[in-house]
This record gives C-alpha cells, sequence and structure tokens, in this order.
C-alpha cells in the first residue's frame, strides 16, 4: 500500500478510513512537527496530509521523491507552494465547506464577545471584583455596543463570507460586501449591496474579513483603512492574520480611533504581543475559528476522500491545483 505521513493527529475517523488504504504514520507530539523531522519523514512517503502552520516548499519536494500528492487539513493553503508542486506533477488539495458553518458562527462569537464586551465581564465577574464592590447592578457598566438593526461589512464574500451574512439577517442587519468579483445571486438572495472597499469600511459598524491570503490581500488592512473606519466600529478577522497590519490596529484601538477587535488569526502563530494583549478592547483567540468536533472531523473525512479517490486513479474532489492533471494523471503509478 503506499505511504501517507500525517503532521498532525487529525480525528480518529479520518486517520481509520486511511488505514484501509494506505500505510499511515502519524507525528504523535503536539507540538509542530520539527522542519529536520518533516524533511526525513517525506522522504518514503507518497502521499502528505499537513497543517496550515506547514511549510510545504520546494525543500519539502526535493526531498520527497515519491510524493504525488498533498492534502491540507485547512481550507486556505498559503503555506503551500503549488505553484511548483504542480511544476512537478504533485496534486494539491484542501478541505473547503464542511468547516464554512463552524468558522462563520465563531466570527459572530468574536462579534457579539467584542461588541458586548463579553470577556471583561467576564473577569470582573470570576475575580471577584463584582462582589468585593458590593455592587449588584449599575446602568453605566460594560456598555456596549448595539448589533441588532446595524451595518455588517464583509470583506471576502466567498463560502464563509456568505455565510456569515446569512446569520447577520437574523440580527436585521444591512449587508455590505467587497470581493474582487461581484456576485449577483448571493446579493440577491441574502439582500447584500456591494460596495467598494472604502465606502463599507466607512459605512459599517462591524466589519468582518473572510479572505484569503494573497500578494493582494497582504496588510489590506493598514492604518489608511482603519482611519476610515467609524470610531464606533468593530474589526473582526477570522481570514489569515497578515491581512491586517497589526502594528496599525494596536494603534487604532489604543487611540481610539475604532472600538474593538475580534482576532482569530495573527501575523505570526503561535502569537504574543504584550501591547495588543494589554488591551482591553480586543477578544483574542487562538485560531480556532473550525473548532468544533463536527467541522473538524468532516475536514478528516474530506482530507481521507481526497486520498483514497487519488489511489483511485480520479481526481480528487478539492482539486486546489486543476492544471495539474496536465502533467501527471491521478493514481500512484508512475507516468
Amino acid at each position: 500500500m503506499p505511504k501517507v505521513f500525517i503532521t498532525r493527529a487529525i480525528p480518529e475517523n479520518g486517520i481509520e478510513l486511511l488505514r484501509e488504504h494506505f500505510e499511515v504514520e502519524v507525528w504523535p507530539e503536539e507540538r509542530e512537527i520539527p522542519r529536520d523531522v518533516l524533511l526525513e519523514k517525506v522522504r518514503d512517503a507518497d502521499a502528505l496530509v499537513t497543517m496550515l502552520s506547514e511549510r510545504i516548499d520546494k525543500e519539502v519536494f526535493d526531498n520527497a521523491p515519491k510524493l504525488r500528492i498533498v492534502a491540507n487539513y485547512a481550507v486556505g493553503y498559503d503555506n503551500i507552494d503549488v505553484e511548483e508542486a504542480t511544476r512537478r506533477g504533485i496534486y494539491v488539495t484542501n478541505t473547503p465547506d464542511v468547516l464554512t458553518d463552524a468558522t462563520a458562527d465563531f466570527a459572530w462569537t468574536l462579534l457579539l464577545a467584542t461588541a458586548r464586551r463579553l470577556i471583561e465581564a467576564d473577569n470582573f465577574t470570576r475575580s471577584g471584583e463584582w462582589k468585593r464592590k458590593g455592587i449588584a447592578w449599575h446602568p453605566r457598566w460594560f456598555l456596549g455596543y448595539d448589533v441588532y438593526g446595524k451595518t455588517i461589512g464583509i470583506i471576502g464574500f466567498g463560502r464563509i463570507g456568505q455565510a456569515v451574512a446569512k446569520r447577520a439577517r437574523g440580527f436585521g442587519m444591512r449587508i455590505l460586501y467587497y470581493s474582487r468579483t461581484r456576485k449577483p445571486e448571493a446579493e440577491k438572495e441574502l439582500n447584500a449591496e456591494f460596495k467598494p472597499l472604502d465606502e463599507l469600511l466607512s459605512e459599517s459598524d462591524f466589519v468582518v474579513l473572510a479572505v484569503p491570503l494573497t500578494k493582494e490581500t497582504y496588510h489590506m488592512i493598514g492604518e489608511r483603512e482603519l482611519k476610515l473606519m467609524k470610531e464606533t466600529s468593530i474589526l473582526v478577522n477570522i481570514a489569515r492574520g497578515k491581512v491586517v497590519d497589526t502594528e496599525a490596529l494596536v494603534k487604532a484601538l489604543k487611540e481610539g480611533r475604532i472600538a474593538g477587535a475580534g482576532l482569530d488569526v495573527y501575523e505570526e502563530e503561535p502569537y504574543y504581543n504584550e501591547e495588543l494583549f494589554g488591551l482591553k478592547n480586543v477578544v483574542l483567540a487562538p485560531h480556532i475559528g473550525s473548532a468544533t468536533f463536527g467541522a473538524r472531523e468532516g475536514m478528516a473525512e474530506l482530507v481521507a476522500r481526497n486520498l483514497i479517490t487519488f489511489k483511485n486513479g480520479q481526481i480528487p474532489p478539492t482539486l486546489v491545483n486543476r492544471d495539474v492533471v496536465k502533467v501527471r494523471k491521478p493514481g500512484f503509478e508512475e507516468r
């Protein structure tokens, strides 16, 4: 059987499926696999299951003469040199759809928690400060921002962006969006308005980032863009950390140029920024947008389906680099 190396322990349902068709080896530790170990493990791997934290590039491919497919356990695949993989006839897959709802739900978790200052209130309660004050209720405590009936601006209107918009309808919100291309059907279905980026930023009470990381989206939210936002607005990032200029965001938050931010992603991961993390008007999470049992198990199953389909000589269901088919047919047979 062909060998697949998995760089982190994914849910068991995916591993069990793979064991029916592959010799499976899993990196057993919680920590990220060291680079030198990864380069050693890929030497005899026919297939590779990777996390978004691993850089899969020319060096990896050079050390993996048998490698025919990389299945990324994520929707985004900016960690993989897809162009180089295609040139070498290596298939690349990802895991869209199965985590859309979980990620959209989490965008709303961050939005609501930031708007209503939930983390501050939680700390106030569990620290004993509420009891020490001896005041049951005060009309000026933890005043936040209304959500219902406000305007939400969604930057990136793919699967996840549209799922965020669907939830916004339940809050009676005006829905604005910006993307590289207009989405007429989605506009009609969701009653969403396309806006140029600057207009969206200046009109929105809540701005949600749901774009992939590309050369065009790197630091697309910087000092200029943050100055366009309302002083009462909140920024939510469930995309990639490098979409936002962190230094500019910290400055905007400290100076009160925006009201708050909810962040699940960072410019580097794992991450610590004493200045950012010390601010009270920020809600922080360690990249857990898809962290539900259902979503993560769905991702594991899709990874397995991609690899099994490829093994059977068929095009994987979520193939990223479609042009690779012109270079090599699917399957582990030699050219």
